[in-house]
């Protein structure tokens, strides 16, 4: 998932960073099927003081463009307004914000505004030009 967007901050992970990274208490995956096959994620990150971020979200290519994202955006948004329901150590919930950027797909801004999201702040950055870097070693 998002190999072909350039998602390459967990490649360098090891099996156990990652499981340790998930692990956490109120992380949460939820996945999108498309008749029994993985289609897409989102992935929760509770903070602190009720915050949660929306780590991850997307969609495989080959399911994009088939209205699936709403509908995952859509449960991911309200799993985390109700994680403290799931995680009675947690914090209500007061706040959900996700991170974009221009390599995401063209219709990412206007799928997270239809839920409710505003901009907070824009940054530019020159980014170098890499290849896409496929599936992790080992996949």
């Amino acid at each position: 998932m998002g190999g072909d967007i350039h998602w390459t901050d967990r490649l360098s992970l090891t099996r156990a960073q990652w499981v340790e990274q998930l692990d956490r208490p109120g992380v949460e995956t939820w996945v999108a099927y498309d008749r029994g096959t993985p289609a897409g994620y989102v992935e929760l990150d509770p903070q602190e003081d009720g915050v949660v971020e929306i780590m991850y979200f997307g969609l495989l290519p080959d399911f994009r463009g088939r209205r699936i994202g709403g509908h995952l955006l859509s449960v991911g948004v309200a799993r985390a307004w109700s994680l403290a329901e799931r995680w009675p150590e947690r914090e209500p919930t007061r706040r959900v914000w996700v991170h974009t950027c221009s390599q995401d797909g063209p219709t990412a801004m206007s799928n997270y505004e239809r839920r409710g999201f505003k901009v907070f702040r824009t940054e530019t950055e020159e980014k170098e030009e890499t290849p896409t870097p496929g599936p992790w070693p080992g996949a």
